[in-house]
């Protein structure tokens, strides 16, 4: 047993930091990272409504929202409260506009009916729980080993966020409260089988030793969606003084006939 714990502080150091910025960077509250849980969400619950297994799966491999649950555990093990603070605001707002997206899908596109693949998300059991244990623990891992990345879609299937999501907000939708209590409760035992086995897993690494990457990092990518804000900002004058522009032309042009 000492030996195995040995062998999740033996990790590179350069491979812990990169721990470190890839959930800073990947659970960064910007558009790109709500816009592809949006598209998650907006799938997934359509999956559900037309009782397509595949569809549903399909959408578990676009959504981000494993790296901000990683995030809390990173800022559990840190006890550092910029990191939990950041991480936790996005995964609220990742859950806000997943049961918005998935109140209106259904709303749009349901017939009223449960289907079987929501159904399949409703039974909760000790099983889903440390399922969920596997899939956290197997996660932290291997962001860790750079060679075994490749695995990591796989575990956000087994993981299976975002289904959950999706039969909540169809739940809701129906206002279906055993629909909604089931989705809640297979939500809430994903959630919290992740993030137990992902702070125990950062704790063995000694990851707190990188408080000063996490915090750099934060920085970095704050100054990087200040950036992007300015150029959409420019983007959006340029057009505006363009059509500007184009309406005075069009308005001499009337005129001098």
């Amino acid at each position: 047993m000492p030996s195995l714990f040995a062998r999740f502080r033996a990790i590179e150091e350069k491979d812990k930091a990169a721990v470190v910025r890839k959930l800073m960077q990947s659970s960064t509250p910007n558009f790109d990272f709500f816009y592809l849980i949006g598209l998650s969400v907006f799938m997934a619950t359509l999956g559900l409504l037309a009782d397509s297994p595949s569809i549903v799966i399909g959408s578990m491999l676009i959504a981000p929202i494993l790296y901000p649950i990683l995030g809390i555990a990173l800022g559990l093990s840190m006890s550092n409260i910029e990191v939990l603070g950041r991480s936790t605001v996005t995964l609220t707002k990742s859950i806000a506009i997943s049961l918005v997206l998935a109140v209106v899908a259904t709303l749009l596109f349901g017939d009223g009916f449960v289907t079987n693949e929501m159904i399949s998300r409703l039974d909760v059991s000790t099983v889903h729980f440390l399922v969920a244990v596997v899939a956290g623990a197997a996660v932290s891992f291997a962001l860790a080993q750079p060679e075994w990345s490749e695995t990591l879609p796989g575990i956000a299937i087994s993981v299976a966020l975002i289904p959950p999501l999706a039969v909540l907000g169809s739940g809701i939708a129906m206002l279906d409260m055993v629909v909604i209590s089931g989705a809640f409760n297979m939500v809430l035992f994903n959630f919290l089988g992740i993030l137990l086995a992902a702070v125990v897993t950062f704790s063995l690494m000694n990851l707190h030793e990188k408080q000063s990457i996490a915090e750099s990092t934060i920085r970095q990518e704050e100054e990087k969606q200040q950036k992007e804000q300015e150029a959409i900002a420019a983007v959006v004058e340029e057009s505006a003084t363009k059509r500007v522009s184009e309406k005075h032309t069009y308005e001499k042009h009337v005129y001098e006939k």
